[in-house]
């Protein structure tokens, strides 16, 4: 296992069409989303749960999001229907990260957001520790409610993002990043 600081310096995501099995172990997902609920949460209100997608249940949902996509465009080529239709096909094994509110006097809903937030980022993290790629994503299914009804998600529940996980196919390169200089202030 890579050394913590050295694991977050050098972190990159790993494109998901650049991904292949094996995915994580049933004890290495275990570990994975333990990993993804040690996250901040002001009042203990768990504002966010996991779907996980993983053999057919990533073909299902992309039934889901090709027929969505369909109806709202009726004139689309078939081809950008089967794109909508492989979403989720790339990585051996998706979380879908979901967040909700609930209505408290001490924490605020952005908070609790920003909760389900760090608990994608403690994924990605997780899945990185363990060797595999993983890349958090979302894209226009990620906010449609029609997709989130049938993906089985509640009215007041959103999507923080799908987050791909699998064995890298190749080293993944490195993006530019801001300077320190450029980003950091004092007060």
């Amino acid at each position: 296992m890579p050394d913590a600081i050295e694991l977050l310096k050098t972190r990159r995501s790993v494109k998901p069409r650049e991904m292949t099995g094996p995915g994580p172990s049933a004890a290495e997902l275990e570990t994975i989303l333990t990993i993804g609920a040690r996250v901040p949460d002001h009042g203990k209100l768990t504002p966010w749960r996991f779907i996980i997608f993983e053999g057919d249940a990533r073909q299902r949902a992309g039934e889901v999001i090709a027929k969505v996509f369909a109806r709202k465009n009726p004139g689309a080529p078939a081809a950008d229907v089967e794109i909508e239709r492989k979403r989720l096909m790339d990585a051996p094994l998706v979380i879908g990260i979901v967040s909700f509110t609930r209505p408290h006097p001490k924490v605020p809903a952005f908070e609790q957001e920003l909760s389900a937030g760090a608990s994608a980022m403690n994924i990605v993290t997780a899945a990185t520790a363990l060797g595999y790629g993983a890349c958090w994503l979302t894209g226009w299914f990620s906010f449609d409610r029609d997709v989130l009804e049938g993906l089985g998600l509640k009215p007041d529940e959103k999507l923080a993002g799908f987050i791909h996980i699998g064995t890298p196919t190749k080293p993944s390169e490195d993006r530019p990043r801001p300077f320190l200089s450029e980003i950091v202030t004092r007060f």
